[in-house]
C-alpha cells in the first residue's frame, strides 16, 4: 500500500512529483482559486493563462449543493461524483490532490517553479463518491451546541461563534514570501492568541463547502 501524503505539502515536494512524473491516477493536482466578487478576479481565465504542469481547475463554485440558500454547501454524493474538474475539452478525471494560493500577483511567484498555460490529456477514469456522515455530523454537533473552544480565523459578515478567537489568515504567512511560517512561530502565535494546542479546537473560514 502506497503511503498516505500529508495534508499540506511544500511545492518542492510538488514540483518533484511533477518532474518526476508520479503526477497519474493516485495522484491529481487541482487549482481550486476562489476569490471574492468585490476582488474582480477570474480564476478560470487566470488558470487558462498560467497554472501548474499538469493541473486541473477545480470550480468550487460548480461542485455544491446549488439548491442550498447558502454559498458552496457540501454537494451531494452524486453531484460530486458527476462533477466535471475543468480541461480543454472538459474531460473528467479524479481529484486528489489540491494546491491553491491566490495571495502573490501571479502563479510563479507564489508557486516557485515552472508553469504552464498549455493543457495535458487525463487519463480518464469511473469515480463513485462515497459519503462519510462522521466527519459532516460531527460538524453539525459542535457547531449546533457552540460549546468548547473555537479557533475563528476570518468571516466575510459581522459577528462570531461564542467563545472564538479571532486569527486573520495573512498571520499565518511570511510577508516577505507569501509562504507559511516555520512550525516554532506558529505555535508561538498560537500561544499568544491563548490556543491551548494540548486540547481539540475548532477551525472555520469565511466561505469554506460545508
Amino acid at each position: 500500500m502506497a503511503a498516505q501524503a500529508r495534508a499540506l505539502v511544500a511545492a518542492r515536494w510538488l514540483a518533484d512529483a511533477v518532474k518526476s512524473n508520479r503526477v497519474g491516477p493516485n495522484l491529481r493536482i487541482l487549482d481550486a482559486s476562489w476569490y471574492l466578487p468585490k476582488m474582480k478576479r477570474n480564476p478560470r481565465a487566470e488558470f487558462e493563462k498560467a497554472h501548474i504542469p499538469e493541473a486541473s481547475f477545480f470550480d468550487i463554485d460548480e461542485c455544491c449543493d446549488k439548491s442550498s440558500k447558502f454559498d458552496h454547501m457540501l454537494p451531494r454524493e452524486g453531484e460530486f461524483a458527476h462533477y466535471r474538474v475543468w480541461r480543454k475539452g472538459g474531460e473528467a478525471h479524479i481529484p486528489s490532490c489540491l494546491k491553491s494560493n491566490e495571495l502573490k500577483a501571479t502563479v510563479k511567484e507564489t508557486w516557485g517553479h515552472p508553469v504552464t498555460e498549455q493543457y495535458s490529456k487525463p487519463v480518464c477514469a469511473e469515480f463513485r463518491a462515497s459519503f462519510n456522515k462522521s466527519w459532516t455530523n460531527v460538524i453539525y454537533q459542535k457547531c449546533k451546541s457552540a460549546i468548547g473552544l473555537f479557533l475563528f480565523i476570518s468571516d466575510t459578515e459581522p459577528g462570531h461563534i461564542p467563545g472564538s478567537i479571532n486569527m486573520p489568515f495573512p498571520s499565518f504567512l511570511d510577508s516577505t514570501s507569501g509562504l507559511e511560517r516555520p512550525v516554532e512561530e506558529l505555535k508561538k502565535l498560537f500561544q499568544q492568541a491563548g490556543v491551548d494546542m494540548q486540547k481539540p479546537f475548532w477551525v472555520t473560514c469565511g466561505k469554506p463547502p460545508r
